[in-house]
Formats: C-alpha cells, structure tokens, sequence
C-alpha cells in the first residue's frame, strides 16, 4: 500500500507555515508516506508573495516550495507533486492538475469567479476539491458551498474539529461527491491524513483519476 499526502503547505509561499518544502519532505518520507502535493496558499489566500510584483515573477516565487521539495524529494526517494489552494473570501479550493507554466500563462486565474475556476482547471484535464467545507473559524464570513462546482470533497482534514469532518462527510454522501483526506500541514509535524492506495502514482493525473472514477483507495 501506498500513502499519499494531498494537502500541505510550505513558509516559501504560504504566510502560515513554518516549514520549507525541503523539510516538508524529509519529514513525510521519514513518516513512510510515498508522495506528497504541495498546495500553497494562492493569491486569493494567506500568501506571502508579494502581490505587488509582476506575475511571472509571482508565480516563480509561489513554486519555490513545491520546487524545493521536489529537488529534496528526489534526492531521498519521495514523490513530490504540484497542487495550490485558491481562496474566495473565506471558501478554499484545492486545485490540482495545473502546473507553473499554465499559471504564468493564464493570469486571469487570480481573479476570476469560481465558476470560471471550474470551468478553466476541468478544461484543461485539473480537479478541484473542496477544502475543509464546514470549517468555522472568526476568519470565515460563512460556510457557502458549491456541488456542482467542485470534482470532490475533503471530509478529513486534520486541523478540523471533528464535527467539522462529519458534516463535511454528510455533505458529499448526499451530493455523491468523491472525498478526499489531508492533513493540512503546515508546521514541524505529521499529523496523518492523505489516501492510502493499491498502486503507485506517477503523476498527479494518476491522483486525479483516482479520485475523479472513485477508484481503489482508502482515506488516511
């Protein structure tokens, strides 16, 4: 079995973290995880870019995390992919299958509407998962969700109480949404969370497809 972690963080580019994508995996290859996705904070979101900068130079900063974990990644035997978290006035969606070079040249992303965010990353064969839907914290002005405009739902997520989880599992049970799991990582520890599958994965396509077709694999 196979375990992958799909939602952490790095302090290259996520104001919350305190960890660099280099120490994020060493400490998940050292917890017997296979691979892990990198899902900075974007720009809608907590981010430590600087806004201000243009964006190509925006964007090669944003990647310095998932870029550093992948070079230590591949040093010691870990599977680093490519995902970020977008923000909408408190909703967060995990997005995956976009890389540096369709960001640099698609800065219409930053701000556009979530439907459109939908429509652009399933278009261009990414997923959109929503992040921890029933979080409820000072810093959220609701709990708004969108069924038709997300692939999945992440019913764990380890910086959740628990009610949290069970109403976000409720919630893709009655719209028959795949869920996903994370451990939302952002500091010097491994809490859990992530799939467990039966296979490898190659790319983050492969994770895509597990998740999109409901395929064999295990919530963490």
């Amino acid at each position: 079995m196979y375990k992958y972690e799909t939602h952490i963080h790095t302090r290259e580019a996520s104001k919350c973290a305190s960890v660099t994508g280099s120490e994020q995996a060493l400490q998940y290859k050292r917890a017997g995880y296979e691979g892990i996705i990198i899902t900075d904070h974007f720009f809608g979101g907590n981010t430590c870019i600087d806004r201000t900068l243009p964006w190509k130079d925006r964007i090669e900063l944003f990647c310095k995390g998932y870029e550093n974990a992948k070079e230590t990644g591949d040093k010691i035997g870990l599977q680093v992919f490519f995902g970020f978290e977008q923000t909408y006035n408190g909703t967060d969606f995990l997005i995956y299958g976009l890389d540096k070079q369709w960001l640099i040249a698609h800065p219409e992303i930053e701000h556009c509407t979530i439907a459109n965010q939908y429509r652009m990353v399933t278009e261009n064969g990414g997923m959109v998962i929503h992040a921890h839907p029933f979080r409820d914290r000072n810093y959220i002005p609701e709990i708004r969700l969108f069924p038709n405009l997300v692939d999945g739902v992440e019913v764990i997520n380890y910086g959740n109480r628990e009610q949290e989880n069970i109403e976000a599992y409720k919630y893709a049970k009655d719209y028959n949404l795949p869920m996903t799991s994370g451990s939302d990582g952002h500091h010097h520890e491994v809490l859990g969370g992530g799939v467990r599958t039966d296979e490898r994965l190659n790319t983050i396509d492969d994770y895509i497809d597990l998740i999109k077709f409901k395929k064999n694999y295990k919530l963490l």
